[in-house]
């Protein structure tokens, strides 16, 4: 097998993985191949040890390192995933590993982080931001010689991610287009290199959030490009900067990147839970999202989507819905000031709703001693063709409204 990366070697990476990850199912998807007219496959990492891919590329580096670095431990710097994929090796390993994650770290994650170290690793909560997080781990790893775990941007770490590129090919060896969710690069980088390879004919489709284009940046400027600010909603893929050494693999091995609006992340994830019983975290969800983008160059081919990890917080769901809601044109927001006239609230209620609307939320912006001001109101609509409908009837009723959707500063302030 020829390598343009000597230093990748997926192939080897499973066998020294064999013991500890588990060789997660290529399933079939009929609901999405009839959709689209083909037959899509996916790749299932929810259903990993610690239900993401980043296993194999933490196991990986972190079983390769000397005996002295071993005894001294490691450390990562990480919110999710990538945190419990080093937790589970240490405890595996049996060596000591200090784990940095954000102060603002939701509390499920650092459980599960802690379970998986199972007494082996320490937390350390630090920062208000990611960043603050990783100076810290970077100082703490200098000051006590211990050996540095990168999310992504290392040889054994994109070796290890590349590993789902083996099994991909050994399930489905006759697979035309492989879609996967791109953050930092590690597992585009290392599954695009084994396919490209054993399949030069191969597709490989990035998928990063809209609000998170590091790796599109990259692309575009021939080079790493550190973004200045990112939504870190879909967190599993929100990376200001790509890698400096996943970024030229990747350039080499991605066909075609995509970029996804967090809304119709959220959309995804409502139906694969729905009618798949698939739980997907926002980054899982990212290859699924990006099928009605490439629906015309996927026809009559075999098309895998890396669903690639399932650590998706419950107490996340109902922020997902509100997200799908708004990107799907069903969830409205208005101030509107009501004319100051007897039965303004029953008109509202009774002329300007439709059959299909409902009030989601209704309170008044401010309040004076003689009137009301104006009010805040949320309305979720049945389709999303019933918009130009209701927007008509306010206006030919003459109440004077605003809509804030699209205001980012006035809906993040009031919403």
């Amino acid at each position: 097998m020829n390598n343009s990366f000597p230093n990748i070697n997926p192939v080897s990476a499973l066998l020294r993985l064999k013991k500890v990850i588990k060789k997660t199912p290529l399933e079939h998807n009929a609901r999405l191949s009839e959709k689209y007219d083909c037959d899509i496959y996916l790749k299932r990492e929810d259903l990993q040890v610690v239900r993401s891919y980043k296993l194999r590329g933490a196991y990986n580096m972190i079983s390769q390192l000397k005996k002295e670095q071993l005894e001294k431990g490691v450390v990562c710097a990480s919110a999710g995933n990538h945190a419990q994929g080093v937790a589970f090796s240490c405890r595996k390993l049996g060596i000591k590993g200090v784990i940095f994650m954000p102060e603002i770290t939701p509390r499920q994650k650092v459980n599960q982080t802690r379970m998986h170290g199972d007494g082996m690793i320490d937390i350390v909560l630090v920062g208000d931001t990611f960043d603050d997080c990783l100076k810290e781990a970077l100082n703490y790893t200098e000051a006590n010689g211990m050996t540095f775990i990168p999310p992504f941007d290392n040889h054994a770490i994109i070796e290890g991610q590349g590993t789902v590129g083996v099994e991909i090919y050994q399930d489905l060896p006759e697979a035309e287009v492989i879609i996967v969710p791109v953050g930092g690069g590690g597992l585009s980088a290392g599954a695009g290199t084994y396919l490209k390879q054993v399949s030069p004919s191969i597709r490989i489709i990035g998928v990063e959030p809209e609000g998170a284009p590091s790796m599109h940046k990259a692309l575009e400027n021939k080079e790493p490009y550190t973004l200045a600010e990112i939504n870190r909603f879909v967190d599993g893929a929100a990376v200001k900067r790509a890698g400096d050494i996943t970024f030229p693999i990747c350039q080499q091995v991605i066909d075609k990147m995509i970029l996804i609006p967090e809304g119709k992340v959220c959309t995804t994830i409502l139906k694969l839970y729905n009618e798949d019983a698939i739980v997907a975290e926002p980054a899982g969800a990212l290859s699924v999202s990006a099928l009605d983008l490439v629906a015309d160059q996927i026809k009559g081919k075999k098309v895998v989507c890396v669903i690639s990890g399932g650590n998706n917080d419950i107490e996340r769901m109902q922020e997902i819905k509100e997200l799908s809601l708004l990107y799907e044109g069903l969830k409205h927001y208005f101030v509107i000031r009501f004319p100051q006239r007897p039965g303004a609230l029953k008109t509202f209620v009774n002329e300007i709703l439709g059959p299909g609307d409902d009030i989601t939320r209704f309170e008044f912006i401010k309040k004076t001693n003689r009137e009301s001001g104006p009010a805040l109101v949320g309305i979720e609509l049945k389709h999303a063709d019933d918009y130009a409908p209701l927007i008509g009837r306010m206006e030919a009723l003459n109440f004077d409204y605003k809509e804030i959707n699209k205001d980012q500063t006035l809906f993040e302030y009031l919403v």
